[in-house]
């Protein structure tokens, strides 16, 4: 197993702390899982570690830093949609599979301290897992994060830099930090062991129902679900435990939708826009890093590219509540994108819908 350039090819150790290659590629992992084997979940294990023999970190270094991620329930909205109710979790929000894995690999390589930017969940759950693991931690959150989740960070002892600007700068303030000071980058969207967290989402769904439904709906800013969704699908199907996939949706909000954009035009590469004011601040990313990566996935898989619409948002909310579901406004925009596409399509069954983030931790 080993790191190498998304661009270049250039090999590097997973030990490394560099935050990507040389010439500014970000790293993707060479890691071929053994194949998946229903008979080889730890049944007794609850969380991640069910599926330790698929996930690429040392089972003692994920067992010390875990705090009973993972899963999450899928129950019935309706007769037609489904929901996994990924803000389940220790800090509220799905980002705690992706942060498990990558704090317990920066744990057995002995980082001490690390930095990190996030509109808010990833943030939390990497301030968490560090704290767990004993890792000093500092975290880049933009302006009009919300504070309840502010505050979550800093209960866990993390310093916060309340970054004036849009997210696309927190995230460039953080990484002329890292570059500057050398200090390790603990990012979910850089570092590719995050992804190998995000991925027992979709290893959850199948060993709870038996299956794959039919339409996934997955949110989409910088990819870390949807990456994770991906990379979990195509080991189920190299398995042979699934025969074909699903049918993949990707939510993107009206107000910030540079893959809807890039897809409508033909464009194999996202060119970079400004994101205008959103509910949806989650997945308001105007600048994704792994863009291309993505995009050939939504290319391979022909994959529907859907924006929420902006004064959707609430009401979809109100609507998830009413049925006892309170969820944040990005989570309630996947939604929206669902209830769009079925008042211009008709109905659609069999579709599962992931609740990431709690409703509590956006209201302001």
């Amino acid at each position: 197993m080993k790191f190498y350039c998304s661009k270049c090819n250039r090999e590097e150790s997973v030990d490394t702390r560099k935050a990507k290659c040389e010439c500014g590629g970000l790293w993707k992992l060479d890691y071929q899982p053994p194949k998946i084997d229903l008979e080889k979940i730890k049944s007794d294990k609850w969380g991640l570690l069910r599926y330790r023999e698929w996930i690429p970190v040392d089972s003692k270094a994920l067992g010390k830093v875990s705090l009973g991620e993972g899963m999450t329930p899928a129950i019935h909205l309706d007769e037609d949609v489904m929901l996994k109710m990924d803000y389940f979790m220790p800090t509220l929000s799905f980002k705690d599979r992706g942060a498990a894995v990558l704090i317990a690999h920066a744990k057995s390589i002995g980082v001490k301290s690390l930095v990190q930017d996030s509109s808010g969940n990833a943030g939390n759950s990497v301030a968490a897992y560090s704290a767990k693991a004993g890792i000093e931690s500092e975290i880049f959150v933009p302006e009009g994060t919300s504070p309840k989740k502010i505050d979550m960070i800093r209960s866990h002892g993390a310093r916060v830099n309340v970054v004036p600007g849009s997210r696309d700068h927190c995230a460039d303030v953080c990484r002329s930090k890292v570059e500057e000071e050398g200090v390790y980058y603990a990012n979910h969207v850089f570092n590719p062991f995050f992804y190998q967290g995000t991925k027992t989402y979709i290893y959850e769904v199948y060993e709870q129902l038996k299956r794959i439904p039919e339409n996934i709906f997955v949110p989409l800013g910088n990819g870390t679900l949807f990456l994770g969704v991906m990379i979990g699908l195509e080991e189920l199907l190299q398995s042979g435990i699934i025969e074909r996939m699903p049918k993949v949706f990707a939510i993107q909000g009206e107000n910030c939708a540079p893959f809807a954009e890039a897809v409508q035009a033909g464009k194999k590469e996202i060119e970079h826009i400004t994101p205008k004011k959103t509910l949806a601040e989650g997945i308001a990313i105007g600048a994704p890093m792994r863009g291309d990566e993505i995009l050939e996935y939504i290319y391979k898989y022909d994959i529907r590219v859907i924006t929420a619409p902006e004064d959707g948002i609430l009401p979809a909310r109100e609507k998830l509540a009413k049925k006892g579901v309170y969820v944040e406004h990005t989570t309630a925009a996947t939604y929206t994108a669902y209830l769009k596409l079925v008042g211009q399509e008709g109905r659609l069954k069999d579709v599962l819908l992931p609740m990431c983030g709690a409703g509590l931790k956006s209201d302001h």
